[in-house]
């Protein structure tokens, strides 16, 4: 396999996660019956370009059916952020009624909602057909297709090219991402600015964050690789901010290369202090699978020594990061009987893999397990604070990443 961007050969491995579903296919009572499809989950870093990159098994098609079940309003804390992005994002760039704003992968609607609203044109691009359904009810024009450097340039030939371009959480999700940004650079107008969120490689590595590797993410990048990747597109990052989502994520805002606009004292600021966490060298790449092996271990010793104390332990958040930690836990229903979650979507379902049963947030109350695994831990103040009777009966909350913690 050679890498996705620059086509060196890939012949360091990051991290080896045995073999897994796909995180996001949620299992209906029916699919428990038939045959389910594991892919190899392994991370590969380049040392050329330093892009690391998930081998390349799963198709994107494969993955991002028309029944996937992630809905990024489902998140309070989502939505908030969502919000105060656009709000700040009007004021920086003075977006008006004569602008125009695309988000690609705009899920259900959680973003231009808020666009919308401020009496701004948009348009939304989303390929998976639950999701696109739930933005089109709230009025908002979507595209019903994978964005790319075809899609873009159609876009461009009708006149609708983009003062602002959103790419939240999709960036590390594209299978061939030299085509997805070259689309960036097509459907952008002079002028104009592309902003892309995604979970910085830097937090990660340093918080042991191995299960937010999973098959819909295909690219795990640093600042050093995505400003390559978009100036080979001729994009270029002018500035950058560090956002706490997701563990640690970066929001690059990019624009053409010839644009006046002079480049933040951040970026150089950034790509020095990945420089000095060693995000170029192998070294830094080489103990991480042990680090991820601890934090497995420490989770399946504990919840064997709740199961041998007769103690009921449940989970919280069927999230795709949860997935990736139970399947290489090899945790099942005798170790954790079931998963709570607010999204309608997911609950009467199984998750992948662990076929672990999700149910409403209410089966919290009816059971009262003495522990509750909060699966996605970047949300888990969220979650405490929404589910406080938990500790009216004496349960617990607990968190597997980056350490094993019984919260107070």
């Amino acid at each position: 396999m050679n890498c996705r961007h620059c086509q060196h050969p890939l012949e360091h491995v990051f991290l080896d996660l045995g073999f897994a579903p796909p995180s996001n296919a949620y299992l209906t009572p029916a699919d428990l019956h038939a045959l389910e499809t594991w892919y190899p989950l392994k991370l590969h870093v380049c040392a050329h370009c330093w892009l690391v990159q998930t081998d390349d098994y799963a198709r994107a098609d494969d993955l991002f059916r028309p029944d996937y079940a992630y809905f990024s309003s489902t998140s309070s804390t989502w939505l908030e952020h969502a919000r105060r992005y656009v709000e700040a994002m009007r004021e920086r760039l003075a977006l008006g009624r004569d602008s125009f704003v695309i988000e690609v992968a705009a899920n259900d609607g959680y973003l231009l909602r808020h666009v919308m609203a401020a009496g701004i044109p948009c348009l939304g691009i989303e390929p998976t057909a639950g999701t696109a359904a739930a933005a089109e009810q709230l009025g908002i024009p979507v595209l019903r297709k994978f964005f790319g450097e075809a899609l873009a340039k159609q876009l461009a030939a009708q006149g609708r090219q983009a003062d602002l371009i959103i790419g939240n959480n999709v960036y590390a999700h594209v299978p061939d991402i030299n085509n997805f940004t070259r689309g960036l650079k097509a459907a952008l107008k002079p002028g104009g600015t592309v902003t892309l969120e995604f979970p910085h490689l830097m937090r990660l590595i340093e918080h042991t964050q191995f299960d937010t590797v999973y098959h819909e993410h295909f690219s795990y990048l640093s600042l050093h690789t995505a400003s390559r990747i978009l100036a080979a597109a001729g994009l270029r990052v002018f500035d950058v901010e560090e956002l706490p989502t997701h563990g640690g994520s970066l929001r690059l805002f990019g624009c053409h290369a010839e644009d006046a606009r002079a480049t933040a004292a951040t970026v150089a600021a950034l790509l020095a202090e990945e420089r000095r966490r060693g995000l170029q060298s192998l070294h830094t790449y080489a103990g991480f699978q042990a680090r991820a092996d601890r934090v497995k271990d420490d989770l399946l010793e504990f919840l064997i020594r709740q199961k041998r104390a007769g103690k009921k332990v449940a989970a919280y958040g069927a999230a795709a990061k949860g997935n990736t930690l139970l399947n290489y836990a090899g945790i099942k229903p005798d170790l954790l009987p079931f998963v709570c979650d607010a999204a309608p979507s997911k609950q009467g379902k199984f998750l992948p893999g662990s076929h672990i049963p999700i149910l409403p947030p209410d089966a919290l109350r009816e059971r009262r397990p003495d522990y509750v695994l909060i699966l996605p831990w970047n949300i888990a103040v969220e979650i405490q604070q929404q589910n406080p009777n938990v500790r009216e009966w004496g349960g617990r909350f607990v968190i597997a990443v980056p350490t094993l913690q019984v919260l107070s």
